[in-house]
């Protein structure tokens, strides 16, 4: 089995949800390739836009037109993803996929190195860092893919799900 590395593939302006959609599509009715395709991920980015007077956070995508793929680099995920509606190709040279660097990995996020933690789905928790600092919740769900607990915490009055890296969280 080869390594599984991340490629960039070019897509039409504005389908790139409905290429990550129709990926994760074919990798659910093709379970062989659940091991070799283990992440789709369109990058996006929080954004403070203002609009009548009101500043709002939203989110964008930081490189439209583009998905990122964390996958083994082989005949036939090269002839799936390439095959997928609304993919123009693959980034590289010619028809060669050239995957990136770890260099220019970091400033998208993604974190190679993998970070073994203590705790598990239904463990209590507290936040240490960020903006929910000494929120205390209950994993609901571990991606270690993007190395985050989604735990829930009360706002509003309401239980939202809230994502949080594992470098911030501590178990209790």
């Amino acid at each position: 089995m080869a390594e599984a590395k991340w490629y960039v593939v070019h897509t039409y302006s504005g389908y790139e949800n409905k290429v990550k959609a129709n990926i994760e599509k074919t990798i659910e009715n093709n379970k062989h390739l659940a091991e070799q395709i283990l992440e789709v991920r369109v990058p996006l980015q929080d954004v403070v836009e203002m609009k009548n007077g009101a500043r709002r956070t939203v989110q964008k995508k930081m490189f439209p037109g583009y998905v990122l793929l964390n996958m083994e680099m082989n005949d036939d995920t090269w002839y799936v993803v390439r095959n997928t509606r609304g993919v123009t190709g693959f980034v590289g040279p010619g028809s060669k996929p050239v995957p990136l660097t770890e260099a220019e990995m970091k400033p998208l996020g993604i974190k190679t190195e993998n970070v073994s933690i203590d705790f598990g789905e239904g463990d209590s928790i507290a936040v240490v860092a960020g903006i929910w600092k000494d929120t205390v919740g209950i994993v609901q769900k571990l991606d270690y893919g993007k190395q985050t607990a989604t735990i829930n915490v009360e706002l509003f009055g309401r239980e939202t799900p809230v994502e949080i890296s594992f470098a911030e969280v501590r178990k209790l």
